[in-house]
């Protein structure tokens, strides 16, 4: 069993994963995408996830996000275990408890970066002026505040990310989950999108964890742990 448990997380871990397997049907083979995966993420931990492709790391996130459900095993998140909700209450947890950062922005074209923030509070109860309102210091958090009613079209790579960022983080998720953020960014870009996100983590005290195939990307976080095969390590293997 791979077992990778933070060396600070004496108090209860804010995710955990409990011998989380993951089995896919490939024609008549059953192939094993995570084996019996134990992890603790301790709160205001910033994790990246590091590994060659196919090893299995979007998988994992996707279980993390509640887009997938384990094979077998436990996923809790502030002791919710999401692996036992229902598909309507685990939508409802997902869009009040994840943030999401996608390598490609998925903005929408003909929305403005404040409506493009503002969407997912469309999923909640809140009224058009305090959407409007929390989509604004979003937006201010990201330093994108003079760029609110501009498109995408009209924005940089990196402003688009910063959009996608403050999208993420409106609904003030318990993690942010972020797959490839600077993948798309050239290197000036991504170090930004990265102090960022370490701005958050530090200052905000937001749980984040990011998968990446860049050790540059890599070192900007707390810990970094390694996927090959399936299995979580704190080393690659050789």
């Amino acid at each position: 069993m791979a077992s990778v448990i933070a060396a600070d997380s004496q108090n209860r871990a804010l995710v955990s994963l409990r011998g989380v397997t993951k089995l896919y049907q490939r024609g008549s083979e059953t192939v094993e995408v995570l084996k019996r995966l134990d992890l603790e993420v301790p709160r205001g931990d910033f994790l990246a996830l590091m590994g060659p492709s196919g090893s299995g790391k979007t998988t994992l996130m996707n279980i993390l996000g509640g887009l997938d459900r384990p094979s077998a095993g436990e996923v809790l998140v502030g002791g919710q275990p999401i692996h036992r909700l229902s598909e309507r209450a685990l939508s409802a947890w997902r869009a009040r408890h994840i943030g999401f950062v996608f390598q490609t922005y998925h903005l929408l074209p003909l929305l403005t970066a404040a409506q493009n923030v503002e969407l997912p509070l469309m999923l909640t109860r809140f009224k058009a002026a305090e959407r409007r309102k929390r989509a604004q210091v979003a937006l201010a958090l990201v330093g994108m505040e003079a760029h609110a009613g501009q498109k995408p079209t009209e924005l940089s790579g990196g402003q688009e990310q910063r959009v996608g960022i403050a999208r993420a983080i409106v609904s003030d998720p318990t993690v942010l989950l972020c797959d490839e953020p600077t993948g798309d960014l050239d290197r000036t870009a991504g170090d930004e999108i990265l102090e960022l996100l370490q701005l958050l983590n530090r200052e905000h005290g937001k749980t984040i964890l990011m998968v990446t195939h860049d050790p540059h990307a890599a070192a900007k976080a707390r810990r970094t742990l390694y996927m090959n095969k399936g299995v979580l390590g704190e080393k690659p293997e050789a």
